[in-house]
């Protein structure tokens, strides 16, 4: 079990799925989910390095450094912490 951390409420994700359900639970807002729109841009301030390889659909929108798509992010293991 993997756990998301987004402004300071924990939230537990079975390792290997997407994240973007339990962001849009807490507050992040999800437009397309087709990573076009860029309205899910989160910052990761912990853990980059326990999400997937940035896609196709990131770099198009331009995310680098610790800006990544919501909707796009899967959590392999471990603990992310993000904000928005």
């Amino acid at each position: 079990m993997a756990n998301l951390i987004i402004n300071d409420i924990e939230v537990d994700i079975t390792n290997g799925e997407k994240i973007v359900d339990a962001i849009e639970e807490n507050g992040v807002p999800i437009g397309c989910s087709n990573g076009v729109c860029g309205t899910c841009e989160i910052e990761i301030l912990e853990g980059m390095e326990n999400l997937s390889e940035l896609n196709d659909e990131e770099r198009d929108l331009g995310m680098e450094g610790n800006k990544r798509l919501g909707c796009q992010c899967v959590i392999n293991d471990g603990t992310v912490k993000m904000t928005f």
